[in-house]
């Protein structure tokens, strides 16, 4: 499996509740950009429609050699998942504050581009800080250690 990119602001903006991995529908020149490494997931968010699941936002810079067949860079795409996923990830959206967030693409195995979606809830201001804190805490404690094995 060799991870693409990643949306590393996702787990600390949001409480993850479940993941999922989809599939997408994309062109031959997207996949190419992909493979190239140039997509960006930062603002990008899933939405369901029609119990279809469809993401949005995510940018896949058009392909430099791929002319007339590069579309728009920031179209919605079509995710693939089986339809016992698509209603769990219903029964999860139609609660309150819960959101489908991307937080990696990357190609597996097979040769496949792959996108692991998450169901998350959003952070309060105090979460942030206590996970800021207890990272900063982590961190100390980490640097104690290594310097205490020093001698």
């Amino acid at each position: 499996m060799k991870v693409i990119a990643q949306n590393k602001k996702a787990r600390f903006e949001y409480f993850i509740e479940e993941t999922f991995e989809a599939g997408i529908v994309l062109t031959g020149t997207e996949v190419k950009s992909i493979r190239g490494g140039k997509v960006n997931l930062k603002d990008a968010y899933g939405e369901i429609k029609n119990e279809e699941v469809f993401i949005n936002n995510m940018h896949i810079s058009p392909y430099e050699m791929g002319n007339i067949y590069n579309v728009e860079p920031l179209r919605v795409r079509k995710l693939l998942l089986h339809k016992k996923e698509i209603f769990k990830l219903i029964g999860y959206t139609t609660q309150k504050g819960y959101t489908l967030i991307p937080l990696k693409i990357y190609i597996n195995d097979q040769g496949k581009v792959k996108l692991e979606l998450a169901v998350a809830k959003g952070k309060k201001l105090y979460d942030k800080r206590q996970d800021m804190a207890s990272k900063e805490a982590k961190r100390t404690i980490e640097i104690a250690f290594k310097d205490s094995q020093k001698y």
